[in-house]
């Protein structure tokens, strides 16, 4: 009788006590939420740096070494475009016309602009033994020019108001155009001392590496935005 009594009892602890804990654990998950991991609280601000991914804590970052970053920000890096760029299809351009950082062994100091009209090339000095280049459009035969001149005043998104000269060569074009992605200036202009030329964008990429202009210097315009962003008013400009 006594081995009945204590099967008995042992069964009814069992009833009772399994589902107590199974409530006790349905409800300590419920209210400890599903697992995350957080990000830090104060990330550290980017500056003009690689964009921080999230804090996925240290034991992962232990396991894979940490984890690859955003792509680097220019610092150069302008403000959305309020027309927006396409950018051109550099498939439909030589590549020796689009940007790339080639060795100079000039004397002109680090922040200098040098055009070589015959190449159709312009320089951005960068440092000692090296400089950015970028593919041009330049002035038709009759139009070039050379001389050292500074950059005077910027514009994002230039109106345009063609010379008498050219209204003349030209009657057809309008006496004025405001800026924007129809303008033949393109997305910046850089003008050059008390001339009327300029290092502008352009709405026709495919004229880079020709000699179409009335002498101004043009880019195409994801070019001229980035070279905008690191030129200043007063930079040298040297014309070949």
């Amino acid at each position: 009788m006594c081995y009945c009594l204590t099967r008995r009892v042992i069964i009814m602890s069992t009833r009772v006590i399994l589902p107590l804990l199974a409530g006790l654990l349905i409800c300590g998950s419920a209210s400890a939420g599903p697992f995350m991991l957080t990000p830090a609280l104060n990330p550290a601000p980017v500056q003009q740096a690689a964009v921080q991914g999230p804090n996925l804590g240290g034991f992962l970052e232990m396991l894979f070494g940490g984890f690859s970053r955003g792509p680097v920000q220019p610092y150069y890096s302008t403000p959305p475009e309020p027309y927006g760029v396409e950018g051109s299809d550099p498939r439909n351009i030589d590549p020796r016309f689009l940007p790339q950082e080639v060795a100079y062994e000039g004397r002109e100091a680090p922040g200098t602009i040098i055009i070589n009209t015959p190449e159709r090339m312009l320089y951005y000095v960068e440092g000692p033994g090296r400089a950015t280049r970028y593919g041009i459009g330049v002035g038709r035969p009759g139009f070039t020019w050379a001389g050292v001149h500074t950059v005077t005043s910027k514009r994002e998104w230039p109106d345009w108001t063609p010379p008498d000269d050219m209204l003349k060569r030209r009657p057809d074009l309008p006496r004025h155009m405001e800026g924007g992605p129809e303008n033949p200036l393109g997305a910046r202009a850089m003008y050059l001392g008390s001339t009327l030329y300029r290092i502008h964008g352009s709405n026709e990429p495919w004229t880079i590496g020709t000699a179409v202009s009335s002498g101004c210097i043009r880019m195409r315009n994801e070019d001229v935005i980035e070279l905008y962003g690191r030129v200043k008013v007063g930079t040298k400009v040297v014309v070949l």
